[in-house]
């Protein structure tokens, strides 16, 4: 799938409305859903077909598709996401074979849940310069997260010991607390105060951690920044936030993305907008002229006659698309420069021109 494009997949060009992707899906999940299909290739192309058309038929998800490709869906949301919330048995019902939720739990590992007790989800903001994204870049970032402690293996207790089950809960990490009043009997059920939830109690904590399971460093990661990222664009990093309690996985590290203002160019979208001053003459008699660009300096030719606003493009000097079709453009915008002072000489020849 990595190497496949989602609307090739479906087979519909990439301005399809969400009615034109949902019957080519319609079509294709019926014709290899695995109950129907029995051939070996029709579990892989079903897998295909499904995340293809979750993702684009999502708003959200089909924008960042498009603007980031797979690889960008897959930083910014689990598998458990991309699928959550698609209802793709509205496809199967009455069809006579089984519905997706089964599917799904064959081929994808679960239903979309999100497991207990993971570790808590880490947001860090990081800035990079229109320069820093050219091109694909790896960058190395600190992050300050909890991890779990090398000494104690994440149990708390100290080493050669073991926690033993908490005797208030049982080890069931729950109590019953039952309130009467008259005839009704209401029965709530709250995490263990004693264990606080986990079942079991450390009676000799790990002193590097004090018991916790978990301690706090700073941890150096590198992330791929893709080119011609958005300013406030969030990337994933699955697994890479604080680690979760009692062996449950770690939460996810979402890095937002803030791309510094230029000092020259002023961005929108893919392309960059300069502002370059030419004189009153140069202007009228045409010149040429040198112009920074994010890719070094490039000359420009200011035909005669240019008048104040005028604007001119260099093709392919802006910032990479989103999904690698092609550059942006960099616009000139030229302002000319009218002198505020003239000498006797510079009037006197301004007036024979003028009624010349």
């Amino acid at each position: 799938m990595a190497s496949k494009d989602y609307y090739e997949v479906l087979g519909v060009p990439r301005d399809s409305s969400k009615e034109q992707i949902k019957d080519a899906y319609r079509k294709l999940a019926l014709q290899f859903h695995p109950d129907r299909n029995k051939s070996p290739e029709a579990e892989g192309r079903f897998k295909e077909i499904s995340e293809a058309y979750a993702v684009l038929s999502d708003d959200e998800k089909r924008t960042q598709y498009d603007s980031y490709g797979r690889e960008g869906v897959y930083q910014r949301y689990s598998q458990d996401d991309i699928f959550r919330g698609v209802d793709f048995g509205e496809f199967f019902r009455g069809a006579g074979f089984g519905g997706f939720d089964d599917v799904f739990s064959q081929f994808f590992g679960g239903g979309g849940g999100v497991r207990a007790n993971r570790g808590e989800d880490l947001t860090y903001h990081f800035q990079v310069r229109l320069e820093d994204i050219l091109e694909d870049a790896n960058k190395e970032i600190e992050i300050p997260r909890s991890e779990v402690c090398s000494t104690c293996k994440g149990s708390g207790a100290k080493p050669g010991t073991s926690p033993v089950r908490c005797e208030n809960c049982g080890g069931t990490g729950q109590v019953q607390r039952v309130q009467s009043s008259g005839f009704a009997r209401m029965v709530r059920i709250t995490a263990c105060n004693k264990c606080g939830g986990r079942g079991l109690v450390v009676e000799s904590p790990c002193k590097e951690c004090r018991g916790r399971g978990v301690v706090e460093r700073k941890r150096r990661i590198e992330v791929m920044v893709p080119a011609g990222i958005e300013d406030g664009q969030t990337l994933r990093l699955r697994g890479e936030g604080n680690a979760g309690a009692n062996g449950s996985p770690p939460g996810d590290l979402y890095l937002v993305v803030n791309v510094a203002p230029h000092e020259l160019f002023i961005r929108q979208g893919s392309d960059v907008y300069l502002k370059a001053k030419v004189g009153v003459v140069d202007a009228m008699l045409g010149t040429e002229l040198r112009i920074p660009t994010l890719y070094g300096e490039v000359r420009l030719s200011v035909p005669h006659g240019t008048q104040p606003g005028d604007q001119f493009t260099l093709k392919g000097k802006g910032l990479p698309k989103p999904g690698g079709w092609g550059k942006g453009n960099e616009y000139v915008k030229v302002n000319v420069e009218i002198p505020r002072s003239l000498s006797g000489g510079q009037k006197e020849l301004l007036k024979r021109f003028g009624s010349a």
